[in-house]
């Protein structure tokens, strides 16, 4: 069996999470308790192991009869009789699980309402524990909502949810809540020698402490992480070491810090040879960009004084308000991303390229074509020979990105656009860009690593750098939207070619 599974709480003891312990040991040492509880809280954090729990303290036999105030002692189940082993196995009776994610929930609801009324079969009290209960459709809820305002004496309604935004307030208002809130790093710890203990497993406390950061407040995925780590190590003592050799989480801090060091500086070099590093390293790149935006946070509690620092930070507010919102994008293209490093490259080179527009470097075409110019490696970004592959595909006479054009469509009364050079931050190619970003993030950054021939005969010819690049730009939606974006420019609808750099 699993950890997670094995090692469950029983009792409120056994509970890691200190404040639901308190709550509970509030509640139940009155000897009476409510109908309806509402525990909510992110995934992994033990609401429905607390719900069997209550379910065992409400039907333990050894509390039949016992009234007034109790003790903690007292308060706690057995875990002996026939009404707790049954709920621990899973297999009582009167103790009903409902997963609101399955089918929505409105079978279960209307059974249950139907046979609410019905007395226990065994035990002293029927609990209804609902999983996920903000994925119930309306109808549930109100079927629900029907039975919480008038429930019988020997019912009790026990509902979790990770989401408590969803669930409706008439029904969060007939509950007490409980709040499981992400557990600290000491919980986490305090969890995982749990388990190691029984498990006579060893493992030095700055091990558990590894695998706590890589949990995510989740005393599940704390749990699965250990276990990993157990099953490699075989009879080893698990050290940091060796946590951090399973997950390449060796010199993470200083990866973050390395990144952030050529994100200030404006350094794409830096910044793809970082990436393509931690590629090659295995890296979970959500896991890094989870790093980076936490050390993001940081600085701005340090920029607005919230947090002292020996160190003034460079970048400024609305720098870091920026480079937040291209990482949250990237996060979330991470899940799906055919190369996982692809979404925070071009993190990197859409922020360099921001700031080459902003400090006006496409305006110059000596900054575009000259590998040494003094504004560092950006400029040789990429590099002028494989540039000059991409950009040299016309014949001689035409021009393309990079040099000065000649007698071109630009200057055509049909193209529908003003004479202007591919240099120019205001060129039709930057425009496209523009246009196609305020639909598209990742292939606005897609196309930032590309370049354009001039438009002859209403056609447009985009040269991509990679296989990838090129396989991106020619999905038929992405198709769509590059000619509905130039059709807005241009006021007329273009043919465009996807190309590979090097094709003729």
């Amino acid at each position: 069996m699993v950890f997670y599974r094995k090692y469950r709480p029983q009792k409120i003891e056994e509970l890691d999470n200190e404040s639901v312990k308190k709550s509970l040991y509030s509640i139940f040492s009155k000897g009476s308790f409510v109908h309806a509880f509402l525990f909510t809280g992110p995934k992994g954090l033990g609401k429905t192991s607390t719900a069997r729990i209550v379910a065992k303290i409400i039907n333990c036999e050894k509390h039949v009869g016992l009234k007034g105030h109790r003790g903690e002692k007292e308060i706690e189940p057995c875990n002996k009789c026939e009404q707790c082993l049954s709920i621990a196995s899973g297999n009582n009776l009167d103790v009903l699980e409902i997963d609101g994610a399955s089918n929505r929930g409105i079978d279960e609801i209307r059974d249950l309402k139907e046979k609410i009324n019905l007395a226990p079969f065994k035990a002293t009290k029927k609990i209804y524990i609902i999983d996920e209960v903000h994925m119930l459709t309306t109808e549930a809820f109100n079927a629900l909502l029907k039975t919480l305002e008038e429930p019988p004496a020997h019912a009790v309604f026990i509902l979790c949810t990770t989401e408590q935004h969803k669930v409706p307030a008439t029904i969060a208002s007939r509950c007490f809540k409980i709040n499981f809130t992400r557990a600290t790093e000491e919980e986490l710890v305090h969890s995982l020698q749990r388990i190691i203990k029984a498990e006579e497993i060893k493992a030095n406390k700055e091990a558990l402490l590894e695998i706590a950061k890589l949990s995510d407040g989740s005393f599940r995925d704390g749990a699965k992480l250990l276990e990993e780590v157990v099953v490699s190590a075989g009879r080893k003592n698990i050290t940091a070491e060796l946590v951090n050799e399973k997950f390449n989480n060796s010199g993470i801090a200083d990866n973050v810090s390395q990144m952030l060091e050529a994100l200030s500086e404006k350094d794409a070099r830096k910044g793809i040879a970082i990436c393509k590093e931690l590629a090659n390293q295995g890296m979970d790149f959500k896991f890094f960009i989870e790093e980076l935006m936490g050390k993001l946070h940081l600085l701005l509690l340090q920029k607005v004084g919230v947090e002292k620092t020996d160190k003034e930070t460079v970048l400024e507010l609305a720098e870091i308000r920026k480079l937040f919102q291209l990482l949250t994008t990237a996060y979330l293209e991470t899940k799906t991303a055919v190369l996982a490093q692809m979404p925070l490259e071009l993190v990197v080179l859409e922020w360099v390229g921001e700031e080459q527009k902003n400090n006006g470097v496409f305006d110059s075409p000596h900054v575009v074509g000259d590998a040494h110019d003094k504004r560092g490696p950006v400029a040789d970004f990429p590099p002028a020979s494989a540039r000059s592959r991409l950009t040299g595909l016309r014949a001689v006479g035409s021009s393309s990105i990079g040099t000065t054009p000649q007698a071109s469509t630009f200057d055509s009364p049909q193209s529908g656009l003003s004479p202007a050079s591919f240099n120019s931050r205001n060129s039709f190619f930057e425009k496209l860009i523009d246009e196609v970003k305020a639909e598209n993030h990742l292939v606005a950054g897609v196309l930032r690593g590309c370049s354009a021939e001039e438009i002859q005969a209403h056609k447009l010819k985009i040269v991509a750098k990679s296989k990838f690049h090129q396989e991106k730009l020619q999905e038929a939606k992405t198709l769509k939207l590059l000619e509905e974006a130039a059709d807005k420019i241009t006021g007329e609808k273009l043919n465009i070619q996807i190309i590979l750099g090097g094709d003729k």
